[in-house]
């Protein structure tokens, strides 16, 4: 009978249990010799066991093995159980120049190391528990929103042109002409939305290209998106964010326990998220420049003082994201907090006005991170054609987008949360870059 490694120590704990041997497969973590028998810490997807192997083992790490054996308690051993070896076979011999120690604490090695050797950086077991969160996070960001009766589609991510305009786009060749790689399922989006099924989601990769080189950014990521029909202000998708993410959060707990552990990691409670505040933009500057007037350096020493002193923050900058979630920590006992109403000019044409200098419009800041961009469109034709003017932007470059809005569109509104910065602020990773299996960014094209 084949078994998991997590499988061992419940087999050799069972007294009822036929003393019976079974079969355990995986890679060679670690070896260690003493007196005549080698212990053999072997991998699967599960976790690892212990092997015990009478006399030398002849094996290099990474190769992977079969070994049959009886599972026996061993207090010593990891997990309290161990597999007493009666065979051994190689299925496929690791050469022994290993350009990246498999079995050493990550933290310990640099980033750019890890992520050039990511093929084999990816068999760390805790490298690969960021991937196991992040299967849960998408898996239930899917579950939760099946379960309002939203639709899953999946769209095209070679594009004409961007609805903001060609900045920040990746050219492609296509035949005789050229695309572009999409920025984001804007269009789509808002196409699903008019065409009657009202509420749609997607979880796909998007495309930015900026040269920026940060430890917050990427060229490619996972965008997990939303789209909501008949709403009346952004506050409808905050509080449907809100409950996306206890769900997400909850599942994270339930799910990947272990993987939390290893990176010494929590997620909020439902209360916890039930608990964050909305507060507005102009409210979010003062309180920003409040949080960095309380640190020993001062406002100015913060990085949030602007022209008309340290009374007002000038920007939603990241230093500003992470004083808010500290405020909201502290004073609401949620380390999420949204900020609303933001600035015309802070905001894309598409973006609903609330008045002459506000929008119906949101960011969620998750432990001084901004996770999403959302609020509500505009879904009138004729309030789009008066407001591309003032964006710089002309009728005839957005056929199609305006097209969705010329014949009949309901009120809607969405989101997209980046799934890499939810993996990131959950883990507590330094980088998101760390949070993607094969990250893209300006200077990173392989493997």
């Amino acid at each position: 009978m084949r078994v998991l490694a997590k499988e061992i120590a419940a087999l050799a704990a069972s007294a009822s249990a036929p003393a019976a041997e079974v079969e355990l497969k995986g890679w060679v973590h670690r070896v260690r010799e003493l007196g005549g028998v080698s212990f053999v810490m072997l991998r699967d997807r599960s976790g690892i066991v212990q092997v015990v192997v009478e006399g030398k083992a002849d094996l290099t790490l990474e190769s992977v093995v079969s070994v049959t054996g009886l599972p026996a308690p061993n207090p010593k051993a990891p997990g309290g159980a161990e597999l007493r070896a009666s065979s051994l076979a190689t299925i496929s011999a690791a050469a022994g120049d290993l350009p990246y120690p498999v079995n050493a604490d990550p933290d310990k090695i640099g980033l750019d190391v890890i992520l050039d050797n990511r093929p084999l950086s990816l068999r760390n077991p805790k490298i690969r528990a960021i991937f196991a969160v992040q299967s849960t996070i998408i898996a239930a960001f899917s579950e939760h929103l099946r379960g309002l009766d939203f639709t899953e589609m999946k769209t095209s991510k070679l594009i004409s042109g961007g609805t903001e305009g060609g900045t920040g786009l990746f050219e492609v060749e296509y035949f005789d002409t050229k695309v572009y790689l999409a920025q984001s399922p804007q269009f789509y989006k808002q196409t699903m939305v008019a065409s009657g099924m009202e509420r749609v989601f997607e979880v796909a990769p998007a495309y930015r290209a900026e040269k920026h080189d940060t430890p917050r950014h990427l060229n490619e990521y996972v965008s997990m998106d939303v789209e909501m029909a008949f709403i009346d202000s952004e506050r409808d998708l905050i509080e449907l964010e809100k409950g996306l993410l206890a769900h997400i959060f909850a599942r994270v707990a339930e799910k990947n326990a272990a993987e939390l552990a290893l990176w010494g990691a929590s997620v909020p409670s439902a209360e916890a998220v039930a608990a964050s505040p909305t507060i507005g933009h102009e409210e979010a500057l003062a309180i920003a420049a409040e949080e960095a007037a309380r640190s020993p350096d001062g406002a100015a020493g913060a990085g949030v003082a602007g022209k008309k002193g340290p009374a007002r923050a000038f920007e939603i900058n990241p230093e500003v994201e992470r004083l808010l979630c500290a405020w909201s920590a502290r004073e609401k006992g949620s380390e999420l907090v949204f900020v609303n109403e933001f600035p015309r000019r802070h905001r894309p044409f598409y973006t609903y006005p609330l008045d002459a200098t506000r929008t119906m419009s949101f960011d969620a800041l998750f432990r001084g991170l901004e996770i999403t961009t959302g609020g509500r469109r505009h879904h009138e034709y004729s309030a789009l054609l008066e407001v591309l003017p003032k964006f710089g932007l002309k009728a005839e470059d957005l056929g199609d987008y305006l097209s969705v809005f010329k014949y009949g569109c309901p009120p809607h509104g969405g989101f997209a949360i980046g799934c890499e910065r939810l993996t990131q602020k959950i883990l507590g990773l330094p980088n998101v870059k760390e949070a993607s299996l094969f990250p893209r960014d300006r200077k990173r094209v392989r493997p």
